[in-house]
């Protein structure tokens, strides 16, 4: 993998999530290169062969967060801050530090067990939390989608592991892919690690985004069968097939008293 300096940009960016002003992207570009990821819409390389990382990150983001209240950052917005290069770069934990030294906290979001490797620097930070995505209940199917993202097993170790340290932990089961992610499977293997389980639809925007054609390649060859309706589900949040999901989580809910967070809307 080849890892460049990207161009001048800001470190410290606007996040849209509730409970969370800011958000830092530590990395740009993301080798895990998921098929559905909405990131690769706005990749500015080939993510399969070079990702980029800011030439100074901790002296800028020192600069632009000098104003700022403590506060909790997000991280995993568009890029995991765990992804291979981060073993020789360091660079989500240069931003840890920096902001566990002003007494901020983190809410971060990873498909990586190396975030364990941090446990230390998380429990300096009041309030601060961790997360895994999880779209598959299987390694096979899985693996066409993410092939070069560790596997659940890894991910749900790196769970128990946070949750074991004292550290609040969450799991986002994004994006459901209709008849292939098996909500029930997924919510059994993740709930006893998980004090949060955030449930998102899968969301295209147009036939023309890079997500929506690579994800496309994968159906024709491994579910020819699905093309057809994923066109259909995919680019309308009205489709019956989302009322029926909505529906099946809230019954889960109920019957198994979770702290489930439903947005298939």
């Amino acid at each position: 993998m080849k890892v460049s300096k990207c161009s001048p940009r800001k470190i410290l960016n606007p996040c849209i999530l509730e409970a969370h002003n800011y958000q830092v992207d530590p990395y740009i570009g993301c080798e895990h290169y998921c098929s559905y990821c909405y990131a690769l819409n706005k990749a500015e390389t080939d993510w399969e062969k070079e990702i980029l990382i800011h030439e100074d990150i901790i002296g800028q983001l020192y600069q632009e967060m000098n104003s700022l209240e403590p506060q909790s950052i997000y991280m995993g917005m568009n890029s995991d801050p765990y992804q291979p290069s981060e073993k020789t770069f360091k660079q989500t934990r240069k931003v840890l530090e920096l902001l566990a030294e002003r007494g901020f906290s983190v809410c971060i979001l990873t498909k990586s067990g190396l975030v364990t490797r941090d446990i230390d620097l998380l429990r300096k930070m009041p309030d601060s939390s961790v997360g895994v995505s999880i779209t598959f209940q299987e390694e096979r199917t899985r693996q066409m989608f993410e092939k070069n993202a560790p596997s659940n097993r890894v991910r749900i170790e790196a769970l128990k592991e946070l949750k074991n340290s004292g550290i609040a932990t969450y799991t986002l089961i994004c994006p459901v892919m209709p008849f292939i992610t098996n909500l029930e499977s997924v919510i059994e293997q993740v709930a006893p690690f998980s004090d949060t389980i955030w449930v998102y639809r899968l969301n295209m925007e147009s036939e023309e985004t890079a997500n929506w054609q690579s994800l496309q390649s994968i159906l024709n060859k491994h579910f020819p069968e699905l093309t057809e309706q994923y066109q259909k589900i995919a680019f309308s949040r009205n489709h019956p097939f989302w009322k029926e999901i909505r529906q099946k989580l809230k019954e889960i809910q109920k019957k198994k008293c979770l702290n489930l967070r439903i947005r298939i809307e």
